[in-house]
Formats: structure tokens, sequence, C-alpha cells
């Protein structure tokens, strides 16, 4: 694998000034800034290298002070290309000019760039030629503007108020309706009559407020069209507007099963961006809560995966279990689903007495009850027969369609970033990567399953290894600050009032950072104007990509089977649709 100046270098070679300049970043992922014009040659020349397009975003440029020496532009594209099997990312900016910019689509490139492309048009208004179907994907088709462009106001307070009138009440239904033409379908394959179903939004077999409109012959699915964006809530918009401390609490909601396991990637990217360095104890603490929120949110896929496949007493068995996790939760942070308990620089408060002897029972309870969902479930032929060569992916499928997680590991290849890229301590802890070969819901189900006691076998580490020392940095940006020295002086009393208020003025710059989340790998890109609020902030998710790949996955199969395969994906769609 090329090193970035020999990537540069070759670059500059084959396509000279087409490669503007090599910008430095926080985070140290090379990032290099080219034409337009010639982007898309670029990016077919780097794919042999970066088989995965990680993640594709837009800046609106025009407001920022303190940027870095960048080429002049109105907007910026982003591409973020990531190699597994190199373990190397690069990120390519592209500076776009004008009122509504244009740039040529990539999706003949990798399939992932049909959604990202779609989501800058709706946020942005940057338009994709030759894009198949440029069209809103998060927001409605009647809304107006782009919410993430600069001018768009971010509170609804502002926006006046909302009327439902009854023609858009009629614009709004008519929107639902299946027209299949305008997803690119036939309705005529091989002289027969396809019969197109309407799944969703509110279907239980969906799991989420998600549509899904299918062309079937008989029970055969010809073709699947994922609707998306009904779980909206702006929560990029609202980085905005938000300080760097009081977004913690809306980045649970994003995976919500994933608690403050949303936390911990926006917290150490803003780490990072200041440079913060935390205590061993507090590393130790956030990988203990973030892997008992992992086995917690893989409890619910487990039970209600086999719900969907017709088996009932697990989801009681199981949500019974997870009920043992939240006593721990509640006495550790005093929430539950949604504690927003990590902060820039440590975590609330520290561990209170007796939460090993909670934690060490969960373990104990936990291991024998996993063997006998084996017996019960993975054991159980139906659900051999349900899942055996169900959904099946190939590697350059999921690498091609921005797959990662669990679902990519399925696939044959071992990629965890808690291995590949430790972060946050995962380093110093013994534990196996879970993976399979076939790439169908019944591999998919095994590996979700070793990950659940791959977990335990790190929070036991996490509690007969837990260091002594403070809960927080020694860092006058961690919010809230030190507060021992508050009363010896006004200069710092002032300090504090400000930073429990104001919280922290976060340098200029910015960083995108990474962990192995529940559903695949999460990031948050954040890039600081120098304010106490982010300028920019893009949340990739995981589930995005995978809800994507759907149709991949379901076509020649029968109706019942994409349910099955709905069901093992194991998505939120409040990680879609943020």
């Amino acid at each position: 694998m090329r090193q970035p100046a020999e990537t540069l270098n070759a670059l500059r070679d084959h396509f000279g000034e087409a490669i503007l300049m090599e910008q430095s970043t926080r985070d140290g992922i090379p990032t290099f800034w080219c034409s337009a014009a010639r982007t898309p040659d670029i990016l077919r020349q780097l794919k042999s290298d970066y088989r995965m397009l990680y993640d594709l975003t837009a800046i609106d440029e025009r407001l920022r002070t303190h940027g870095p020496m960048q080429p002049a532009g109105d907007f910026t594209l982003v591409y973020h290309l990531l190699s597994c099997e190199r373990n190397a990312d690069l990120r390519i900016k592209v500076p776009l000019t004008g009122e509504y910019p244009h740039m040529a689509s990539i999706t003949r490139l990798w399939p992932a760039a049909n959604w990202y492309e779609r989501e800058v048009w709706d946020m942005f208004g940057i338009s994709f030629d030759g894009h198949p179907d440029l069209r809103r994907i998060l927001l409605p088709a009647y809304w107006e503007g782009h919410p993430l462009r600069k001018e768009h106001p971010a509170r609804a307070t502002e926006m006046g108020k909302f009327e439902l009138s009854v023609e858009k009440q009629v614009q709004a239904e008519e929107a639902l309706r299946i027209k299949p033409e305008a997803y690119g379908l036939s309705s005529r394959q091989n002289g027969t009559e396809s019969m197109f179903l309407n799944l969703g939004p509110q279907h239980p077999g969906t799991h989420g407020v998600f549509r899904i409109a299918v062309q079937l012959q008989g029970e055969e699915i010809i073709d699947v069209v994922p609707e998306i964006g009904f779980h909206h809530r702006g929560a990029e918009k609202m980085g905005e507007r938000q300080t760097w401390h009081t977004y913690i609490p809306y980045t649970d909601r994003i995976d919500y099963l994933g608690g403050v396991m949303n936390n911990l990637p926006y917290v150490l990217a803003v780490e990072k961006m200041a440079g913060i360095e935390v205590p061993d104890r507090v590393k130790v603490i956030r990988i203990m809560l973030a892997e008992l929120f992992r086995i917690a949110s893989h409890l619910v896929w487990y039970s209600t995966f086999f719900q969907d496949l017709g088996g009932l007493s697990p989801v009681f068995f199981m949500f019974n279990d997870r009920e043992h996790f939240y006593e721990i939760i509640t006495a550790i942070t005093g929430g539950r689903m949604h504690p927003s308990w990590y902060r820039i620089g440590g975590v609330a408060q520290d561990l209170p007495q007796g939460w090993d002897k909670l934690v060490r029972n969960f373990i104990a309870y936990m291991r024998p009850r996993l063997k006998e969902y084996d017996r019960i479930i993975v054991k159980n032929s139906i659900f051999k027969i349900r899942t055996r060569g169900i959904g099946r992916l190939s590697l350059e499928q999921a690498l091609e369609g921005g797959v990662t997680g669990p679902n990519l590991r399925a696939c044959g290849i071992d990629w965890d970033l808690r291995k590949k890229r430790p972060y946050s301590g995962y380093e110093h802890f013994d534990f196996e990567v879970p993976t399979a070969d076939g790439g169908d819901c019944f591999d998919r189900s095994l590996v979700r399953i070793e990950e659940i006691r791959q977990s335990l076998r790190i929070v036991e580490q996490c509690v007969n290894q837990m260091p002594d020392g403070p809960y927080k940095a020694d860092h006058p940006l961690t919010t809230p600050p030190l507060k021992n020295k508050t009363l010896q002086d006004i200069e710092t009393l002032i300090t504090h009032f400000l930073g429990v208020t104001w919280g922290p003025v976060i340098p200029p710059g910015e960083v995108s950072m990474a962990v192995e989340g529940i559903k695949g790998n999460n990031s948050y890109y954040l890039i600081s104007d120098g304010d106490i609020h982010a300028y920019r902030l893009r949340i990739r998710t995981p589930s995005f990509p995978h809800l994507q790949i759907l149709p991949e996955m379901c076509r020649g199969l029968m109706l019942p089977d994409l349910l099955a395969i709905l069901g093992n994906i194991d998505y939120v769609m409040a990680d879609v649709d943020r």
C-alpha cells in the first residue's frame, strides 16, 4: 500500500494540476484537494486500492472564518475512501463554486454513492449529473430549501407556523403512491404482469418507520425499493446550534439501542481536536459500558429476529435478561436507554460503590443463558431452514456497498476497529473477532451471537483490571471543568462559569473519529471554526448503507425471506435517518 506522500506523487504524475493541494488535518487522514472536472477519474484510479466509499458529504463554506489554507469555493464535497484490507483511509475534497453547483455522479463506480449523493442534494442542493434517481431521500418531496445550507434556519420557531393544508395533505399522500416507472421498474416481467406490494411505513416487520415497495411475481421478489426519511430529525443541523457539550444527549438518540456507545465517537473526536488525553480509568469505564450496551442491543436483535421467524418465547426471556443489564446502567449513570453519561474529557461521575458486584453477577448470569439460547434457537431446525442461504452477500458486494460490522465480518473478513485501530485502550484487552464465510442470515447470526460472548469477556477484564485515578482529564477544555480551584480567584471562577454555561471553545480544525459500533462503523466528522459549537457535524452511521444494499440481498427470494433479511440486518431507523 502506498504511503500518503507516494499516493499524492502518483496522483500528480498521472493527473497533473488536477491535484490542487494536500491538507493537514488533526486526525492524520491523508487529505487531497482535487478539481471537480477530474475527480471521477481520480476516484476511479484510487478504487483499486480503496474498495469502499466509506462516506460522502458536503460542507457549506460560505460563513467559515477560520478555515485552513484551501482552494476557494462556496461548497466542498468530501469523499472518504476506506481500504479494509490495507487498514487505510483517504479523503478527497472538491471545491465547488456557485449558488447551486453541479458535480458528476460516481454511482457507476460505487453503488453506495446512490444514497449518499441523494442526501447531499437533499441537504445542500448540490446536483450530481448522471445520477439515476436524484430526488429527496430524508425530507418529503414537497420540502422547500436544503437544511444544511447556512441560510436555512436551525429551529422550527424561526420558520413560522406550520399548517397542514388540504393541498399539502393530498400532496403527501400522493408522494406515497407506488409509481413503478419512477423507480425505474417495469410492471411486466417475462410477459407477466407484476404485483407491487407496499410494506410499511407502519409494519412490525420493518422494525421502525420504514417503507418498502416490493415487486412480486407470485411470492417471488423481483425487486425492492427502500424508502427512508420518515424518522429524520435533523441531527446534523442541531449539531450546528448546540454547544459541544449540550450536543451529547442528541448522540444517544441516533442508534437508540446503543446508549453510551453513541457518545463515544463524538467525545473522542472532540477530544482529539482539542488535544485532550483522558486518564486510564476513564478509558476502561467507557469500554465497559460500551460493551455492556453492545450486549443489550444484540439481545434485542437476537430475540426479535427469532420472533420474525415465528418463535415468540425468546423475546420474553431476553427482554428479562436486559433488565439485569439496566440494573447496572441505572446504578452507574442514573439513566436507562439514553444515559448521555460520557463527557468531553471523561465521564459524568465516578463509579458508585458496589458497581463491580453488579457487573460480576450479570456476567455469571448471562453465560449459561447464552448456552440455553444456542439450544433453543441456533440448533432449531426451523431457524436453520429460514436463514441458511438467505440474504447472501459476497465480500465484493459488501465492500462496494459500504457494509461494516457483523454484516461485513460474516462475509469472511476480520475488519473490527477495536483490533485494527484500537481506541480508548482496546489494545490492552484480550478478545477474538468472530467471522464467518457464507455472508447469509445464518452466518450473520452466528457472528453476532459470538460477539455477545466476546463482549462479556471484555467486560470481565474491565472489572478485574479497573485502574484507580480520576474520572476526568485535568484539562481546561473538559466539560464540566474541574472545580477544585474555582474559589481561589475570580478569574478561575469566571472560567468555570463560562465552561458550564457556554461550554468549551474548541480550536479550529477538523477530525473524523470512528468506533466499532454495535451495528458497524460509526463515525463523527467534526469541523470547528473556533467557536462553542461545531461549524459542521457529520454522522456516518452503519445502518444507512446497510439498508441501501437490501435489494441485492432479496432479489429472487420469496416474500417471507424479505422479513427474515430485514430482521437479520439489525438496523435502527433513527440510525439511518438521523
